[in-house]
Parts: structure tokens; sequence; C-alpha cells
């Protein structure tokens, strides 16, 4: 899989285990935060429901502002320098995390997580900048399997942990994963840094540099889908544990199910994200990405139908092998749409959309389970699969402004 002659390719296992372990870090915490929240408690009036939804909002809200400003930092002083800063800082708020006295103490801190973290952004930005364009899909795939993996395994690990050891040490191991992760990036990967140096480019300031990428041809369109497509993945997590209750018998394992069903769907996309990530290199990612989400649409429309848990399972399991495509297709994609050494405003940008689309998802999934009943969530998670197919369809360009890209099949050294 890696020829590790290729110093590209080096730097790109790397992150590519840099990015699984991080993942299993961030998101194994996931799964007790809310008890964490009621076992710490509240010095204040807030309610305990109150805080436990602010435990995860205050975390994308303040990545929404932070990355758009560390993917400028990425670029005038590097790429590895800003994967470190994530790595390093997240292990130390982790750190403080097992040994706050409130809840309130912790909704800051997860304030600070999301201000200072980013681990996503800065390796996409990382690997996009040494990476070859026509192989920029396998690569945004391997990282998308890291992460996938990672958050597939993360929550499993987190609450056995958490079981086991208890709130304070699971933080701490967590801490030291990610402490790991950082040093294994510092002494691992080379960096060739040369900031753009033209005089236009020195003139800039951060608000134009904002505007050269936005502008470019190409690059609102793919902020939009990158924006929908992860609204998708989202909008039925927090109504999932809640329409399984309906569908299985009164003395099932509904936990353990909802586990399973997260993470068959989050394997799926796990396995074909390098897939789809080579076939885009070699038959178009605009072709991949329409294709990817006509069939997450197909396949999600049916279950707001499912009548028993195994068709559920099914159907949850075909989408998220479908959705497995998505992402490293918009990687590709806004690479080529973007000039070399805009990597780290391109995917700061994309980071603080992603962040805002999971800040915005569960809070529609809720509305649409109130007011339509619970079934309608799927219905509308396929609107919006179908909705990226046809903007993708209708609106992304031909052809990359940097590299030719059609819907022919053209060569690969992959």
């Amino acid at each position: 899989m890696f020829n590790l002659s290729e110093p590209w390719r080096r730097t790109l296992l790397i992150m590519f285990v840099a990015q699984l372990m991080t993942a299993i870090g961030f998101s194994n915490i996931f799964p007790f935060l809310p008890l964490y929240v009621d076992f710490l408690g509240s010095r204040t009036s807030l309610s305990v429901e109150f805080l436990a939804g602010a435990v995860f909002s205050a975390q994308a809200l303040t990545m929404m502002i932070a990355s758009p400003l560390w993917g400028a930092v990425a670029d005038r002083y590097g790429r590895k320098l800003m994967v470190q800063r994530a790595m390093f800082g997240g292990a130390i708020i982790l750190l403080l995390m097992g040994f706050v006295r409130t809840a309130e103490e912790l909704v800051l801190l997860r304030a600070l997580q999301g201000m200072v973290t980013g681990t996503v952004a800065a390796a996409n930005a990382l690997v996009a900048s040494v990476a070859p364009r026509n192989q920029m899909g396998y690569a945004m795939g391997m990282l998308q399997m890291g992460l996938l993996a990672g958050i597939a395994i993360g929550p499993l690990i987190g609450g056995v942990m958490a079981d086991t050891v208890g709130y304070q040490m699971t933080f701490v191991l967590t801490a030291v994963l990610l402490f790991a992760s950082g040093l294994l990036v510092h002494f691992g990967v080379t960096e060739k840094f040369t900031p753009r140096v033209t005089e236009s480019e020195q003139k800039r300031t951060l608000l134009s540099d904002w505007q050269h990428v936005v502008l470019a041809p190409g690059v609102s369109v793919t902020y939009l889908l990158s924006f929908l497509s992860h609204l998708a993945r989202v909008i039925i997590i927090p109504i999932a544990p809640l329409f399984i209750v309906t569908i299985m018998p009164a003395d099932g394992r509904i936990n353990t199910m909802t586990g399973l069903i997260v993470g068959l769907a989050a394997g799926a996309s796990t396995m074909t994200a390098v897939v789809l990530g080579r076939l885009g290199d070699r038959w178009g990612h605009r072709r991949i990405l329409r294709y990817s989400a006509l069939a997450a649409a197909l396949f999600y429309l049916p279950q707001a139908f499912v009548t028993d848990i195994w068709q559920l399972l099914l159907l949850q399991l075909l989408t998220g092998a479908a959705a497995g495509g998505m992402t490293p297709a918009l990687g590709a994609l806004l690479a080529g749409y973007t000039e070399p050494g805009e990597e780290g405003n391109a995917f700061g940008i994309d980071n603080s959309i992603v962040a805002a689309s999971r800040a915005v998802a569960p809070l529609l999934g809720a509305a649409a389970a109130t007011w339509f009943g619970l079934r309608s969530t799927f219905l509308l998670t396929g609107m919006v699969f179908l909705l990226v197919a046809l903007v993708a369809i209708w609106y992304l360009p031909e052809k990359r402004p940097l590299v030719v890209e059609s819907d022919k099949p053209c060569s690969s050294s992959v």
C-alpha cells in the first residue's frame, strides 16, 4: 500500500497512524461525557441537562470560530507546526478535564478544546501540501479511513475504560495517547515549508487570504457540499437510540444495538474511503461524490419505513459504505480548486464549516422528530444527501482550475 521511498507516502503513513490515534483519543470520551457532567454536578442554577448539551455544542462553536485563524497561521508558518499544536494542546486540555471540579469547568475546557485543537483540518492541510494532485483522492481517503476507524473504535474503548479505571484515569490515558501521536508527528514528519513570498501575496491581509480561497471557482460550492454532507451524517445521532427503542423488544439491549449500528456504519465508511478515493483519482472526484451521495440518499429514505432492527442495521451499513466516498472526494476537490500554498486556509475554513454543521444538525434532527415524528428524520437525512448529489451535478465546475478532471478515466500511478 505504501512505497516509503517516496517522502509524501511516508508522511501519509505517519499521518494516517497519528489521525487514527487522535480520533480514538478524542472520541473515546463521547459515551460518558453526559454521565461525567452528572457526576461532577453544577455549582450554579444551570440544569444538568443544559450543561450536558453545552459540553458538546461549546466545542463545536469555538472550533467554528478558531479553525480559519489556525489555517491562516499554517500557511504562514507551516502545517506540521499546526498538527503538533492540535495534538499537544489536546493532550494538555484532556488531562485537565480529568481534574475539573464542576460541570461548568468542564464546559469551559471543552470550549478551549475547540479553540486549540482541530487535528483533522491540520492533518488534511499537511497531507494536501505534499501529496501529488493526481493522487489526492487516495491521500484524503487514507486520512478519512484513519479518522473513521478511530471514531468507530474510540467510544467502545472509552466506555470500557470509564467502567474499569474511572473517569479521571480515562482522561489521563487519553491525554497520553494524544501526546504520543504528537511525538510521532514531531519525529516522523519532515516538512520542507516555504511560505509564499511574491510581492502581491505579502500584501494580503487575513481577510483577503480567505476571500481569495472562497472566491476561487468551485470552492464555495465545495464548502456548501461539505456542510450538507456532514449535516446529513449527524442529524440522526441524537434520534437513533429513541427510534431503536420503538422497533426492538422491551428487554432488548438498546445501548448495545445503538453502538453496533453506529460502529458498523462508521466501519463501512472506513473500508470504502480509500477505495473510492482511488477511483476518484482515476474517474473524477465529481463523479464519485455525486454517485456516493445519490446512493446514500437511496439507502437512507427506506429507513423511515423499517419494522425490524435487522432492516435498519443493513440499511445503515449500506449507507455508511456509500457515504465513505464523499469526504475524500470533497477534500480532493478542495485541494484542486485552490492554489498550492493555500492548504491551511482552505482546510481551516472547511473545518469551521464542518463544526457549524455539527452544531446545527442535532437541533435540526430534534426539531424534525418533535414536529413530524421520529421516522421523519430519516426522510430528512435522505433528502439532504439527495441535495448533495443534485448540487454536485448542477454547480460543481466540469473541470478543475489547476488539474483537468473529466468523467473519463485517466491514467494513474496509484
